[in-house]
């Protein structure tokens, strides 16, 4: 499907000057308040096979948003609270004097908590949550008193708590309540599915152009990460983020949506990021105050200030922008570095904008 493609030149433009270059190639997905404009995907998969816009892209951290949304439903329901510590579910947390880290810590990367090897995927559950709980927390980091985005090692963490408190697997419990409440059934923790599910190649910058990594094969195809190995279309993605703009009955309220994308870490140099970014719970609130031209996965030039949303690596980005009732998700398959996504990302999002007729006055 190519819906609304001729009605964003701008953004099909950039994305295909950079094939070949930043990327094979790349699915847009976008809605109003509820309405589908665009659903397309631009170039190939690989070098001489097609992307379509019904393969299953790999969203990287993009996913983030999702087990954050499933910590969330818990709170909702009153199965934890956001200032319980890790060690009140998981006591072996504690070891290394971890014991003061809360789950609010971790959903506003304030936890020292970055840099922990979790030996993922080869390593199985069990033992990355283990290595987790054993590791020394970084020094001189009081949890809550600075930023510092976390990769992986509390995202499991998170999912870890989930499962404690369920009885069931992180992968079932998105599954039966995040995604089959909204009717989406393709959207996988893993590389794995039906036959028919078609997976997405992911290429990442080498010497003399763009060479494909084994991230759909292997480990890395039945390891669930929940913060890095969430894959499917980006209509998928999108379908999450008008979920949030628009609940339904049985899933996360207005409420619980309104404390996600309110900023609880404010002004904070984040010391991954190397720049000043705020965060809600578990999404990145816009930034642009900070340096729109700099802020490391942004919303564009013409987001609103409470745009919410999160970025997947060199690669991907998903946010909704209540302002507006806009859902905007971009896949690219190609990882061509940081300075060079950042163009990419920050151009792309404002074009999206500007072809929907949202770009703000210069004036």
């Amino acid at each position: 499907m190519q819906l609304g493609l001729d009605a964003f030149p701008k953004t099909a433009e950039l994305l295909q000057q950079g094939c070949g270059r930043l990327h094979f190639g790349a699915q847009v997905y976008v809605s109003r308040f509820g309405e589908r404009l665009a659903n397309f995907a631009i170039g190939e998969n690989r070098p001489g096979d097609p992307l379509d816009s019904e393969t299953a892209m790999l969203w990287l951290s993009a996913g983030k948003p999702i087990t954050a949304a499933a910590v969330l439903l818990a709170w909702q329901r009153g199965q934890l609270d956001l200032d319980d510590t890790v060690v009140k579910f998981i006591p072996e947390f504690e070891t290394n004097g971890k014991k003061d880290v809360t789950i609010r810590h971790l959903l506003t990367h304030t936890a020292p908590l970055r840099n922990i090897e979790t030996g993922w995927p080869d390593a199985d559950w069990n033992r990355v949550i283990e290595r987790i709980c054993q590791a020394e927390p970084e020094s001189n980091w009081p949890s809550g008193t600075r930023g510092g985005y976390h990769p992986q090692a509390s995202w499991f963490i998170l999912g870890e708590i989930l499962q404690r408190i369920s009885g069931d697997s992180v992968e079932h419990f998105l599954t039966q309540n995040i995604f089959e409440p909204l009717g989406v059934t393709d959207i996988h923790a893993t590389a794995g599915g039906p036959p028919e599910h078609r997976i997405g190649v992911i290429h990442e910058r080498v010497k003399g152009g763009l060479g494909e990594l084994a991230w759909h094969t292997g480990e890395f195809q039945k390891a669930v990460s929940p913060g890095s190995s969430l894959r499917g279309p980006a209509a998928a993605l999108g379908r999450f983020y008008e979920g949030l703009l628009n609940p339904p009955s049985d899933w996360l309220n207005a409420q619980t949506v309104a404390a996600m994308s309110s900023i609880h870490r404010r002004g904070l140099f984040d010391e991954t990021l190397q720049h000043r970014v705020d965060f809600g719970l578990g999404v990145i609130v816009d930034s642009n105050i900070y340096g729109a031209d700099t802020v490391p996965y942004g919303y564009g030039a013409h987001c609103s200030p409470r745009a919410f949303g999160h970025g997947g690596s060199q690669s991907s980005i998903g946010f909704a922008d209540p302002e507006y009732g806009l859902v905007v998700c971009v896949i690219a398959n190609g990882r061509p570095g940081e300075p060079q996504h950042q163009r990419r990302n920050r151009a792309v999002n404002t074009a999206i904008y500007e072809d929907i007729g949202l770009a703000k006055s210069s004036n």
